[in-house]
């Protein structure tokens, strides 16, 4: 569910398991203060565009930046574009481990969810 203010959704929202995990490899990082998630997208991938994402404590001025599950959100100007109302979910079924994106945006995504246009 899209974290939202005032009716305007903010950005992307991840899920209690995706907080654990992003808590964790933070941990084996060495990270335990000020845990954050820098998501942004970049150029790539079989269907034009690719979601990369950095564990990290260091928030930049031009982030914008929601706070879930005690880890910071944040994502840069550029990116936020592509992923307002998008949640970050963590998957260990049987398909594979990882983070998944469900985002409203993309209009077309590989087979494999790494990529997408929109």
């Amino acid at each position: 569910m899209a974290i939202t203010m005032d009716g305007v959704e903010l950005g992307v929202s991840i899920s209690e398991k995706a907080a654990e995990k992003i808590r964790y490899f933070a941990e084996k990082d060495g990270i335990t203060d000020n845990v954050g998630l820098r998501v942004a997208v970049k150029g790539g991938g079989c269907s034009g565009l690719t979601y990369d994402l950095v564990i990290t404590d260091k928030e930049l001025e031009t982030d914008k930046i929601v706070e879930q599950y005690g880890v910071k959100v944040m994502v840069d100007k550029k990116s936020y574009i592509y992923l307002v109302g998008t949640e970050l979910d963590f998957s260990d079924g049987l398909n594979g481990k990882g983070f998944v994106f469900s985002n409203p945006n993309a209009k077309k995504s590989c087979g494999c969810g790494t990529s997408f246009s929109v």
